[in-house]
């Protein structure tokens, strides 16, 4: 699962064209060059310190993995792209269910920009649909290509047990601003969640991943109930009922 290219804008640009041209667009070069280059700035907002160009890297190369696996894989690749294209860490409240991505306005510049490239209607639409089913992290029903793009979006969750340690370093400095008692409440909630499906991965190769993210998951677990534990002990106890 390693990233390729995390810090080459010049591979990104050329990855977008190259999949934007395999979608069906019509625009020239130049144009989708631009929007590539929004994109880009984009994943690279001062305020991601995880969902940035290093894991859309990361989402492009297990999408790539997966690609055999997939009905339209091009149209797999831009929905990656899209997927965290708006962010927002501030929505405290959101944390606890998707975080700080705003899919459904994600999806809505995915369809707004990938038309205006000339890609048909119908492909824009079928990315914003792509990019809507990440909402809960779960693939849709029957969908392959949405098996396989949420399945690669959950593929850190597998990582080895360092670079999973500095993933979740990233997630918290993403989410800074939230007191750690809330954080830490929010973030069992999502663990819990995701510990408590059948299965986290659903394409073939997406299930080899299964073992070690259960084994991380586990293990951060533990970490997030001791420290929620340890709070509570060093919060004074209030006065006393009368």
């Amino acid at each position: 699962m390693g990233v390729l290219h995390a810090d080459a804008p010049q591979w990104f640009l050329s990855a977008f064209v190259r999949t934007c041209h395999g979608a069906g667009a019509t625009a020239t070069e130049e144009e989708i060059r631009a929007v590539g280059s929004e994109l880009i700035d984009r994943w690279s907002e001062t305020d991601r310190h995880f969902h940035n160009l290093r894991h859309l890297a990361a989402v492009l190369h297990r999408v790539d993995e997966l690609a055999h696996e997939t009905h339209e894989p091009d149209l797999v690749r831009l929905a990656a792209w899209y997927h965290g294209a708006v962010f927002d860490a501030d929505r405290k409240v959101a944390y606890a269910t998707r975080g700080g991505e705003q899919t459904t306005l994600s999806a809505d510049l995915a369809r707004e920009q990938l038309v205006g490239l000339g890609v048909a209607a119908r492909r824009a639409d079928r990315v914003a649909e792509l990019v809507e089913s990440m909402a809960r992290h779960k693939a849709l029903p029957g969908d392959f290509d949405s098996a396989v793009l949420n399945d690669a979006d959950l593929g850190m969750l597998a990582a080895e047990p360092q670079r999973y340690k500095e993933y979740v370093a990233a997630i918290r400095a993403e989410y800074a601003h939230i007191p750690l008692p809330d954080y830490l409440d929010a973030r069992i909630k999502v663990i819990s969640k995701l510990l408590g499906r059948p299965q986290l991965y659903v394409s073939p190769l997406g299930l080899t991943w299964e073992e070690p993210a259960r084994q991380n998951l586990d293990a951060e677990m533990h970490r997030l109930v001791k420290e929620r534990r340890r709070l509570e002990a060093q919060t004074p106890a209030g006065p006393a009922r009368q």
